[in-house]
């Protein structure tokens, strides 16, 4: 019961992060941002976020601008769903590379 519960707060997060990453890199040109999934604890306290960034080379530049608005991006999240969560979890951003490693393999296969 309560996996259910983390799953559809888990789904909620990744739409409306999703979508403050859209409004935030619409200024940035050349810059995608789209977030890959979500996981949150059983106390729904730390919400895990893997984001998955295009072009892969500003990856790391663009995970450190992110971690440092992380109270921007938390307060920008908790006036979208204060209606639906109690408690706004804690953020934190990883970068989710598993499209770069099946280009990689796609890459190795072809030799």
């Amino acid at each position: 019961m309560q996996e259910t519960r983390q799953n559809k707060i888990a789904r909620l997060l990744q739409k409306e992060l999703s979508l403050i990453f859209q409004e935030q890199t619409r200024s940035m040109h050349g810059v995608m941002v789209s977030v890959t999934r979500t996981k949150i604890s059983p106390d729904l306290s730390v919400c895990t976020a893997y984001l998955s960034i295009f072009p892969s080379e500003r990856g790391e530049e663009m995970i450190k601008n992110i971690t440092k608005n992380e109270k921007q991006i938390r307060y920008e999240l908790g006036t979208r769903v204060r209606y639906q969560l109690r408690i706004i979890p804690e953020l934190r951003f990883f970068i989710d590379d598993s499209l770069d490693y099946i280009e990689r393999i796609d890459e190795l296969l072809k030799k």
